[in-house]
């Protein structure tokens, strides 16, 4: 499997400390959720959590990851 490239901003770096997340989830809920696009802003959920994220290129900037609930 081809790794993403992905690009974490301050404040998706700071959430994934806070609530436990991986890159390896990060990219897995990238891959294989649901997706929905508002604003140019693509936001996919996969099990119990979502990223937002940008698609600039090649290269996914991520925004914010949070759970569902």
């Amino acid at each position: 499997m081809i790794t993403l490239e992905i690009e974490v901003s301050q404040h998706a770096k700071e959430q994934m400390v806070d609530r436990g997340f991986s890159k390896t989830e990060v990219e897995e809920c990238i891959r294989c959720g649901s997706k929905t696009i508002q604003d140019g802003k693509i936001t996919s959920i996969y099990r119990d959590y979502k990223v937002v994220y940008k698609k600039i290129k090649e290269r996914y900037f991520i925004i914010t990851i949070m759970y569902r609930w």
